[in-house]
């Protein structure tokens, strides 16, 4: 099937699946459409265990698509940097403490916890799965991913400097979590070598270089749009910004993930307020709003069709079953370390550190880095488990952490 006849399908979905959640079950949008998504899955896998449908048409299809190159080398570009866009800079400087200590020191935390959690229990269900894969686990689960998160703090009212550190934290943390991913990755697959000054140089460029580099290609994209004053030229710049900054910076070897962020914050800040009319204002923000809402419908289609390919063996489930709440303790732990070191410097607001336990969502990133670890056993176990923690995150946190939020006000 073509990439034409693939994009139409998911589009197709995805905008059907809206329409039923809007009319019918009138859930947040994305979280309507992924049970929906996953309630259509579910319904095909039960129809060919009967031998009612032929499924497997279905299932090389959604194979074709190959979900992680789909978001992490397509959508996640776009998603991230038109997240960025809305962020204030100067809300973010304010807390620029508490979100670089929880982007770095909660994700390393998390993922050591994690880890060694998840290897023992494992081993407790006899899943012959290596400590480092285990560690790779905990990196593709711990970071909070800003597509889920920034979508639910749209419909919560939450306290200003609350938002900031949540959102802040997801863009970042999301970044960081990608390049301990892909360090221990190399060292699972034996093509990084397990020495600190080499693994510390790696971080160091992916991370501060996709920063910097991000920070030179915002503020060239800003040059440029100050020189003009026509809508449909300025929107066509931040096309290229996301597009072509973050194949470079991938070319480059640096985090595309913290470029795009950076980029979007100078744009959203330094563009949109110095660089623009209000004509090209509105018609930037409306451009950046539909490509978000679009990619976002598509990716949580995704994110429910995945079902049809994933094996749910037994021990699987009842692997999933124990770390789920394993996980929430760990991001209980890597939020409230940062918050107690900080806590004599700084104010926070009340049961900060509950709050953002339970909105640290999980979301499609989690799912495309499993996806990308070597074929066998241990990959089929941590995607099976990964999956269970993204759809409790979703569907649990996703639907009641607003109400959480209002709560504590």
């Amino acid at each position: 099937m073509t990439l034409l006849n693939s994009a139409a399908i998911l589009i197709t979905l995805a905008a059907l699946f809206a329409y039923l959640n809007h009319r019918l079950l009138r859930l947040p949008t994305t979280i309507g459409i992924m049970l929906i998504s996953l309630c259509l899955s579910l319904a095909l896998l039960a129809l060919g265990k009967l031998e009612l449908v032929d499924i497997s048409h279905f299932v090389d299809w959604f194979h074709a698509i190959d979900f992680h190159t789909t978001l992490m080398h397509g959508m996640l570009s776009f998603l991230l940097f038109a997240g960025a866009l809305h962020i204030n800079i100067n809300d973010l400087e304010r807390q620029k403490w508490v979100v670089g200590f929880l982007a770095t020191l909660g994700v390393l935390i998390s993922t050591s916890i994690i880890g060694g959690i998840s290897w023992m229990v494992l081993m407790a269900l006899k899943l012959d799965v290596p400590f480092i894969y285990c560690l790779l686990f905990g990196a593709l689960i711990s970071p909070t991913d800003p597509i889920a998160v920034l979508g639910i703090l749209k419909q919560s009212s939450a306290p200003k400097s609350l938002e900031t550190k949540i959102a802040g934290e997801s863009l970042f943390n999301d970044g960081v979590g990608v390049v301990v991913f892909l360090v221990l990755l190399g060292i699972a697959t034996g093509g990084q070598e397990l020495d600190p000054v080499v693994i510390g140089t790696l971080f160091a460029q992916e991370t501060l270089g996709g920063a910097l580099f991000g920070l030179i290609i915002g503020m060239f994209t800003y040059s440029l749009l100050k020189g003009v004053d026509n809508y449909q030229v300025e929107v066509l710049l931040t096309l290229a910004l996301v597009m072509g900054g973050y194949a470079l910076a991938t070319y480059l070897h640096l985090s595309g993930v913290i470029t795009m962020v950076v980029a979007g914050l100078c744009i959203g800040n330094q563009g949109r307020l110095l660089a623009m009319s209000d004509k090209s204002r509105e018609h930037l923000d409306t451009f950046w709003e539909l490509i978000d809402e679009i990619l976002n419908a598509v990716l949580f289609v995704l994110l429910g069709l995945e079902v049809l390919v994933l094996s749910f063996e037994y021990e699987y489930i009842l692997a999933a079953l124990a770390i789920i709440p394993l996980v929430l303790m760990a991001r209980f732990a890597s939020v409230g370390i940062p918050v107690v070191l900080m806590r004599n410097s700084r104010s926070f607001s009340p049961n900060v550190v509950q709050i953002m336990t339970w909105a640290g969502l999980r979301g499609g990133i989690s799912v495309a880095l499993a996806l990308s670890l070597p074929l066998g056993e241990p990959r089929e176990v941590i995607l099976a488990i990964t999956y269970a923690v993204v759809l409790f995150s979703i569907i649990v946190q996703g639907l009641s952490v607003g109400s959480l939020v209002n709560s504590n006000r």
